[in-house]
């Protein structure tokens, strides 16, 4: 089935509710669930020995009561420690000569056919690692995840349909702004652009060719998409904006890695608009992780009204738990989102807890933006991923949300950027915390403007900043990394340790 944007579906429309909880998925995509866990029980050496440590029989798993027995999976459990280092790579699938012939007749025989020269190159193929990307954490050690020619192809077709979900047109050119990296942003992007014939212009972003360069390939391209980091991007259309480019056919911003606000929405529309964008121009985000080998779009909508991204059942199984029972909540309800591998091979992962918080959960209502009757991932979520490495330790004795600070000075119109500084009295680790904002303010922005952002922050967090420094957008710039880092360092932790 084609859906408004014309690509197809994969059958994503098709969810029917069990009447008295949590939606169930269709029997097709149940089906499928049920047999990625068998395939996963077969030939992940992670889970065989987890689950038959725990008594669990994976091939036993027939119905969604069955698979929501399992038990979870944690960042700590993939990354690789003194007593596993190559932790990672038990989560490979690894079929064996001897857990291939356990295969069902009706999975076997397509191999038997094929001869043994066949069969081997069809497994190598379908199971053999030929790509790998990583995580991101700033950090904790990156880990890899490993992509088979098959997962290569499951990537292209879940671009494409993130492509045609943002309605990226192809017969344009696209400037891709993300850094040049091993890592899911970039490759996607990539890969979309080939699978649906669309010409992108790769930058490599801040490390590679600067921002100069990103203004230089938009001035050349004239594109019709644009897609990057939220604050890259910024800073780039900024620059762009300064230097008298013109951006005529752009109609599409496509933000990724990184969360994004409406008010950075509607700054960037109003910045492609200056430069001469349609007056359809839209901005709006993505949502993905490494562990997960995919990405999903929003559809273009009014930034304050998000559409939700719109997920695909058949590709990869997402979840929404009560983050403390764990338990599955209802249609529209908050929760973690807890992502398992469907489609996939290479490294797999099953009841993989984020960490990210979805408000707004889930919900089947037909999508006011495009008429999608599938699943869609509320697009509000708090990246627990992102701040949990400065949330764990209290500032000033109290448990700041950092999303709350960032929301703060990004819904600021008078700041242009920021960063959040966390350091101790003295550089002494007994001593108390000491909280530093750095800001550039906007042209016109009020003398009074560091004492309103502490106040703001103060009555937001309950933590008064110590010092609110407003410095040049150079040298915020320069503080942020935008032009050497990944991603731009928006918190830093610069509490010494004990």
């Amino acid at each position: 089935m084609r859906d408004a944007h014309g690509f197809y579906r994969q059958g994503s429309d098709s969810i029917l509710s069990n009447g008295d909880g949590p939606t169930a998925p269709r029997p097709e995509h149940l089906s499928a669930l049920v047999a990625s866990i068998h395939r996963i029980a077969r030939f992940s050496p992670y889970y065989r020995g987890v689950w038959g440590e725990a008594g669990i029989d994976g091939l036993a798993v027939r119905t969604l009561d069955d698979f929501r027995s399992l038990p979870f999976t944690t960042k700590a459990d993939l990354a690789p420690s003194e007593e596993a280092p190559d932790r990672p790579r038990e989560y490979v699938l690894q079929p064996t000569p001897e857990t291939v012939r356990q295969l069902p007749l009706a999975q076997k025989l397509p191999l038997l056919l094929k001869g043994k020269a066949g069969a081997k190159a069809a497994l190598r193929r379908e199971y053999f690692p030929v790509f790998v990307t990583f995580t991101t954490g700033r950090t904790a050690v990156p880990v890899p995840f490993l992509y088979s020619r098959h997962d290569v192809d499951v990537l292209s077709r879940q671009a494409a349909q993130l492509f045609e979900v943002a309605q990226l047109d192809r017969d344009l050119p696209s400037v891709s702004l993300f850094p040049y990296a091993p890592h899911l942003a970039y490759w996607a992007v990539a890969f979309g652009g080939i699978e649906t014939g669309t010409l992108v212009l790769g930058t490599g972003g801040g490390r590679v060719s600067g921002s100069a360069g990103g203004v230089a390939a938009m001035a050349r391209m004239n594109p019709g998409g644009l897609v990057g980091t939220p604050g890259f991007v910024y800073h780039c259309l900024r620059r762009a904006a300064d230097e008298g480019v013109r951006l005529e056919r752009l109609t599409r911003v496509v933000l990724g890695a990184e969360k994004t606000t409406p008010a950075l929405k509607q700054r960037l529309i109003e910045l492609c608009l200056s430069m001469g964008a349609p007056d359809d121009v839209k901005a709006l985000g993505t949502y993905g992780f490494t562990e997960a080998r995919l990405a999903w779009a929003e559809c273009p909508c009014d930034p304050d009204s998000p559409s939700g991204y719109h997920l695909t059942p058949a590709l990869g199984h997402v979840e929404i738990l009560d983050p403390e029972t764990g338990e599955p909540v209802g249609d529209g309800e908050d929760g973690e989102i807890v992502f398992t591998t469907v489609a996939g091979r290479g490294s797999c992962v099953v009841r993989y807890r984020t960490g990210d918080l979805s408000v707004g959960g889930i919900t089947h209502e037909r999508c006011p933006g495009c008429g999608f009757t599938g699943p869609r991932l509320s697009s509000d979520i708090t990246r627990v991923s992102n701040r949990k490495e400065l949330e764990l330790v209290k500032m000033k004795g109290t448990l700041v949300s950092l999303d709350d600070i960032a929301h703060v000075l990004g819904e600021t119109p008078e700041v242009e950027e920021w960063q959040v500084v966390l350091g101790k009295k003295d550089n002494d680790p007994f001593e108390v915390d000491i909280v530093t904002l750095r800001v550039s303010a906007a042209s016109g922005a009020p003398d009074d403007l560091a004492d309103r952002l502490a106040t703001s922050v103060l009555e937001a967090t309950e933590v008064r900043p110590n010092a609110v420094e407003v410095l040049s957008l150079d040298q915020m710039i320069e503080h942020l990394g935008m032009e050497t880092m990944p991603k731009e360092q928006r918190f830093l932790d610069e509490r010494p340790t004990a």
